[in-house]
């Protein structure tokens, strides 16, 4: 049997993964939850640990290749305990071989176990160290992390980048550009991806990267270099701090804390799209993306008309064509058809009957991407897959950020346009964008996506006039950076009147794009009771209400989008209703296809 353990010639460097298993009991209870099909302890990797056939149903006399160990060989005499011939003899030869038999078992089970858990954390440690890690955040934002709702959940947002750079050798083999080697990496794809607390829906935002936005100050975690603050292009913002830099960009555009970042190359989308098989797209003319004069460059994708499997290179060219559809944003579009294709597409595969090809995806995808550190860990990756993955292809919704011409460029770039607020504001209040999950509208004619207010499991509310309530005007946001004055001194009358007499206005200001609704911690259920008996009266869904250990009493701090009136929901966007400029596409959808310039046809 080989050695099953670190540093061996097992799974100390698993040279081929492809065949190996990986048994998370390592680190989890639940050992069948990364090898779905196995039972626990199950060796995937050939007959390292559980090849000699050991194990409790196995047939003793094979234990050791068929034939018995010297000592208890059928027949011999003058063992230990007197002869043959003693009475009694033959029992306590029984009983002493059955034992001997359980020992051999119990050792070779033990074998098997020790063994099956040797490659599994080799291949955990090999795993783990194909991911590339950086940090979460690397510049200036002031967004705050999201809390959980009432009921405990917690909605949470990705950004998703791809890099343009082409320093490293492999990277500029498929990007071409080859005077752009040393430069600054940009980022050619910005998506935030939202998964609601419930996991019931998603949705991705495309941020165009010609989109012009303030880039805060940034320090770049690996070189220590410090970027002053500027008004640029959002995808210089990679070259400036890493994702990181990326990250608080998009969190001071939006309001919208990001939770983690994933970072993929070129090489990285070549072999993601290899490894799944291909994605499905469709083009409704013969394209070829070819360099022109007005536009040098172009990515070289070459495809005829219709529906069709891409793999490979041509994954990343259609990833990067821009020219062939018109725009930076068609390229947005172009990209939400690839990434629905991509999800149908591992979702058609039943990959979790499959060790081997599962592991094959996993080792491609820790290569491909880059992560922010606190995801960056094999279990931690596959978690994140595990919640993707309960999420209905038609309750998944892809659309590209609301985006006007840039008076600077208007030929070329873009900056947000006035629909875009409303985008920003589903993610912040984990308003599905589809219509797929929407409750019937009940015989009162009231309507369905009416917010809930109702109160949470616990104690009850204390008294309205004992409950102490700071009301902070947070009405300049981060988009005009206009102040509605006496906001906050409103909306303390309006709780005054609802009887919380003890409703004050604060006399700072906190800018804040979005409503927020919080409690102490330290209160527990009774600060919860209390804080959503004031969102009723302002009817601020139960949901809204929210823990903070930055507070020591109920705070509402009325953001950018609460300007006037007293009734929040009045504010709230409903489900599905996104913005028509935002161009959104539903998972589900496989009738779209892409119309090709006509200069770029063939």
């Amino acid at each position: 049997m080989r050695d099953g353990t670190v540093g061996g010639n097992g799974f100390g460097t698993a040279p081929n993964p492809d065949h190996r298993g990986w048994d998370e009991s390592l680190y989890r209870d639940d050992a069948r939850a990364y090898a779905p099909g196995a039972p626990s302890g199950t060796d995937f990797g050939g007959d390292d640990g559980a090849g000699s056939g050991a194990g409790p149903d196995a047939d003793p006399a094979s234990s050791d290749g068929g034939q018995e160990p010297p000592e208890r060989i059928p027949g011999q005499r003058g063992a230990a305990g007197g002869g043959g011939h003693r009475r009694g003899g033959s029992r306590r030869r029984t009983k002493s071989r059955k034992r001997r038999v359980l020992k051999w078992v119990s050792i070779g089970a033990a074998v098997a176990v020790l063994g099956s858990a040797g490659a599994a954390y080799g291949y955990y440690e090999y795993l783990a160290g194909k991911i590339r890690k950086g940090e979460r955040v690397s510049g200036s934002s002031t967004v705050a992390k999201t809390k959980a709702n009432a009921a405990g959940k917690t909605a949470m947002n990705i950004l998703i980048l791809g890099s343009d750079s082409r320093n490293d050798p492999e990277d500029l083999k498929l990007g071409g550009a080859k005077n752009t080697v040393g430069d600054a990496a940009r980022a050619d794809v910005i998506m935030i991806a939202h998964l609601s607390a419930d996991r019931s829906n998603m949705s991705v935002v495309s941020i165009p990267r010609d989109t012009r936005v303030n880039i805060p100050a940034c320090t770049d975690p690996k070189t220590h270099e410090k970027f002053a603050p500027v008004n640029d292009i959002i995808n210089a913002s990679l070259g400036r701090g890493g994702a990181g830099c990326t990250l608080a960009t998009v969190q001071n555009l939006t309001g919208v804390y990001i939770d983690h970042w994933l970072t993929i190359d070129f090489s990285g989308v070549v072999k993601m799209a290899d490894v799944v098989g291909g994605v499905e797209v469709c083009v409704k003319q013969n394209v070829d993306d070819h360099s022109t004069p007005a536009q040098p460059g172009g990515s070289h994708l070459h495809l005829k008309a219709g529906k069709q499997k891409i793999y490979g290179e041509t994954a990343l060219k259609w990833l990067r064509t821009r020219h062939a559809w018109g725009s930076d944003a068609a390229r947005a579009k172009a990209q939400h058809m690839y990434m629905s294709a991509l999800i149908r597409q591992l979702r058609s595969q039943n990959l979790f009957t499959d060790p081997g090809k599962l592991n094959k995806i996993a080792t491609t995808a820790m290569e491909a991407f880059e992560v922010s550190k606190e995801i960056g860990t094999p279990k931690k990756l596959y978690d994140l897959g595990m919640q993707l993955k309960t999420v209905p292809s038609d309750r998944i919704t892809m659309l590209t950020m609301p985006h006007d011409a840039d008076p600077k460029a208007p030929l070329a770039h873009y900056i947000p346009s006035a629909d875009a607020p409303q985008v920003w504001s589903l993610l912040r209040n984990d308003v599905a964008m589809d219509g797929n999950g929407k409750a019937k509208t009940p015989a009162s004619g009231a309507p369905a996506t009416t917010p809930a207010t109702t109160a949470p499991q616990g104690p009850a509310a204390a008294a309205s006039d004992t409950i102490a309530v700071s009301v902070v005007n947070g009405t300049a946001g981060t988009s005009d950076g206009v102040a509605t004055p006496n906001r906050a001194g409103g909306i303390a009358t309006t709780l005054k009147t609802a009887g919380f007499t003890k409703a004050e206005a604060s006399q700072q200001t906190k800018p804040s794009p979005g409503t927020t609704l919080t409690y102490p911690t330290s209160s527990g259920d009774q600060g919860k009771a209390d804080a959503t008996a004031v969102g009723k009266a302002l009817k601020i869904p139960a949901g809204n209400v929210k823990a903070s250990a930055d507070v020591d009493t109920i705070t509402l701090t009325i953001g950018a989008d609460w300007k006037t009136g007293t009734d929040f929901s009045k504010t709230l966007p409903k489900s599905g209703s996104v913005p028509t400029t935002a161009e959104a596409v539903n998972g589900a959808d496989t009738t779209g296809c892409m119309e090709v310039l006509p200069i770029y046809r063939w």
